[in-house]
């Protein structure tokens, strides 16, 4: 038996509150045990009923999502945040990443994704739906992958997709998701795979995230 997640909901929007709380209570483990309106108090408030996921919108009055995750940043996360907003903005995204959430999910994908994304973060993952990944990917590959392609290229002898593939794995895409992102087979998304490890000399997926960080194709 699942034990249960407890939820805390943060919007400014009464009608979003009432439809997602019925779309995750009607998940067996999840309970959705308060939400608020305003972000002043919202640090009391999810610790005093025990929150173990937070969803914030980060237009919340009074105390904006960023500043709310300021106050938890000092003071000491009670709960994993997942941050909800009407903007895929890659800034925004590294800064409540910074902050300390733990997810990001636009207002467009929520319904769609809200249950991944609670469950993926209750397992102490990070969580982006797939169209803050592709953005983040996008930044990526243009901020930072083509500054190192030729250094990375002259010292590992690595092709500019073998770069691409690196920087997606380590953005947790799967084999499946790289080979859509593109526009190639699995196969050949493997065979690519195979020869990165083989020319970093890397033992797992660890060494890719490890190689990426280091060398700037993702923001840590």
């Amino acid at each position: 038996m699942e034990t249960p997640i407890r939820i805390h909901l943060a919007d400014d929007h009464q009608v979003l509150i009432n439809g997602m709380r019925t779309l995750l209570n009607a998940v067996p483990y999840f309970n959705v045990v308060g939400f608020s309106l305003k972000g002043t108090v919202l640090y009391e408030e999810v610790t005093n009923n025990s929150t173990d996921i937070l969803v914030l919108d980060i237009s919340m009055p009074e105390k904006d999502g960023i500043e709310v995750l300021k106050e938890f940043a000092k003071k000491g996360y009670p709960c994993k945040v997942i941050v909800l907003s009407a903007y895929d903005d890659v800034k925004i995204v590294q800064e409540v990443m910074k902050l300390g959430a733990s997810g990001y999910l636009t207002k467009q994908c929520a319904c769609e994704n809200i249950v991944e994304a609670i469950q993926t973060v209750n397992k102490n993952e990070e969580y982006f739906c797939d169209q803050v990944r592709e953005k983040i990917f996008s930044s990526a590959t243009k901020n930072n992958a083509k500054l190192n392609k030729t250094k990375l290229e002259l010292d590992f002898q690595l092709s500019n997709r073998e770069i691409e593939i690196i920087t997606l794995i380590a953005l947790e895409y799967s084999g499946k998701e790289i080979s859509d992102q593109l526009f190639i087979s699995t196969n050949t998304v493997e065979t690519h795979r195979k020869n990165i490890m083989k020319k970093l000399k890397a033992k797992n997926m660890v060494g890719l995230v490890k190689f990426a960080l280091k060398h700037n194709l993702i923001n840590p």
